[in-house]
């Protein structure tokens, strides 16, 4: 009988301007443990999401499991699976894609004396049932991570170094934002001098998260996204447009409502809190660093309860 131990960081899509392309692990994690039983389904939720979460067979880290289990044609064993959420559901932290990334490495760590899984298989296992790869990309392989999906739908992932000056700031409300509602209000189509807009801060972005961070104001610049749901997350809004006129390159997390800010001063952090607290003392102040590794799996063997 196995004892699968996983923890997943929190992670952040977009970075402003890279749209459904870049994303970012964090340090602020969720812990899953799948243990084997004799039969049977037990799931056990603290913290976030706690009495909310279903604890049956459509729970989302066990779907991602056990579709796992299905792709390569063996049998989910009986499990108890306990989950230790930390990551705010709802807020653009990755909360879901940690799920889902998490599922996934669980079944690894299941199937690891039968069958040998690559990372790009991790990979498509998380798509599958994320639907894109930004959040998973990162949240199974730490760092920044370039994320695309080519014309047959296989996604793929390029992970980079980020600068050792990027101090990453979460600041989170206490309102969630249905990730579904927030696409529901971008545009079919955008003018073209704002796609070529954000093409070139989207290159750009790179550039200032590996190599130069005091050009980050300017490369979390965006027209694709975050204006048009704006009006969804007033607080949002209103809150990076402060923090953007004092110099903090300050984005949207992900589907929102939280706010990132890629400082490239430890020093201008706080400053950025300052704003924060003053504005909205309601908010939770994270200051994080970057994953460098992301999921990471023990495996023990022992007996079964």
């Amino acid at each position: 009988m196995k004892n699968v131990q996983v923890k997943i960081p929190a992670t952040s899509a977009n970075l402003g301007p890279g749209f459904d392309t870049f994303g970012m692990a964090l340090s602020f994690y969720d812990e899953y443990q799948a243990t084997e039983t004799s039969s049977g389904l037990e799931i056990i939720v603290n913290g976030e999401g706690a009495g909310e979460i279903p604890l049956d067979e459509t729970n989302l880290i066990y779907r991602s499991l056990a579709l796992v289990f299905e792709r390569l044609g063996k049998k989910v064993p009986g499990l108890k699976i306990t989950c230790q959420n930390n990551i705010p559901h709802g807020r653009g932290m990755g909360s879901s894609g940690a799920a889902v990334a998490g599922g996934v490495m669980l079944a690894a760590g299941l199937l690891q004396d039968e069958v040998e899984i690559s990372e790009q298989q991790l990979l498509e296992f998380a798509t599958e049932l994320e639907g894109h790869p930004d959040n998973v990309a990162p949240a199974l392989f730490g760092g920044l991570t370039v994320a695309w999906v080519d014309d047959a739908g296989k996604p793929f992932h390029k992970k980079l170094t980020v600068h050792r000056g990027v101090s990453p700031l979460v600041l989170v409300p206490p309102h969630q934002m249905s990730t579904k509602l927030a696409r529901s209000l971008q545009p079919e189509s955008v003018p073209h001098t704002d796609a070529v807009f954000n093409v070139s801060r989207s290159a750009l972005l790179v550039a200032a998260l590996t190599q130069s961070p005091e050009l980050m104001l300017t490369a979390t610049e965006d027209r694709l996204h975050q204006n048009y749901r704006s009006s969804a997350m007033p607080e949002t809004s209103t809150l990076i447009e402060r923090l953007r006129q004092d110099g903090h390159p300050a984005v949207v997390s992900g589907a929102g409502p939280s706010v990132l800010v890629l400082e490239d001063d430890p020093v201008k952090r706080v400053a950025a809190i300052a704003i924060t607290e003053a504005a909205f003392p309601a908010w939770k102040v994270l200051p994080l660093a970057v994953d460098v590794k992301g999921a990471s799996v023990g495996v023990q063997s022992g007996s079964g309860n």
